[in-house]
């Protein structure tokens, strides 16, 4: 069993940075997928970056490419999304996630062990 906790949100002007973590722990990590994922209210929640916890692959949404990246830190079984020039329209709660599988595709009912989720609020 994984489990996983976000830290790090808040409220940030356009333009600003925030970091988000994620602690990871139980289960056999190495072998995971850890995935960044975001919800705004009445919405699904959509796919914002993953990487492999070995190997360290990397994948990203296109609406955050280039601003946003996640990284991995292995020793200490944290996961890390760093978002810069951020924007209004990345307003939501942002939740840590793991999928025990390697897909092609990042869907969120792939990932079964979830964060409690953090909001992150951007202002305009």
């Amino acid at each position: 069993q994984v489990q996983v906790v976000e830290s790090g949100g808040g409220l940030v002007q356009a333009g600003g940075s925030l970091r988000l973590s994620c602690a990871a722990s139980g289960g056999t990590i190495s072998s995971y997928v850890m995935g960044w994922f975001r919800q705004t209210q009445g919405k699904e929640r959509a796919f914002v970056a993953a990487i492999h916890w070995s190997g360290g692959y990397t994948y990203y949404a296109d609406s955050v490419k280039g601003r946003f990246t996640i990284s991995r830190d292995n020793a200490k079984k944290m996961v890390y999304l760093q978002m810069n020039s951020l924007k209004p329209e990345d307003t939501a709660v942002y939740y840590c996630a793991a999928d025990g599988v390697v897909r092609s595709t990042f869907r969120a009912e792939d990932f079964g062990f979830w964060g409690q989720g953090i909001q992150v609020t951007v202002s305009s």
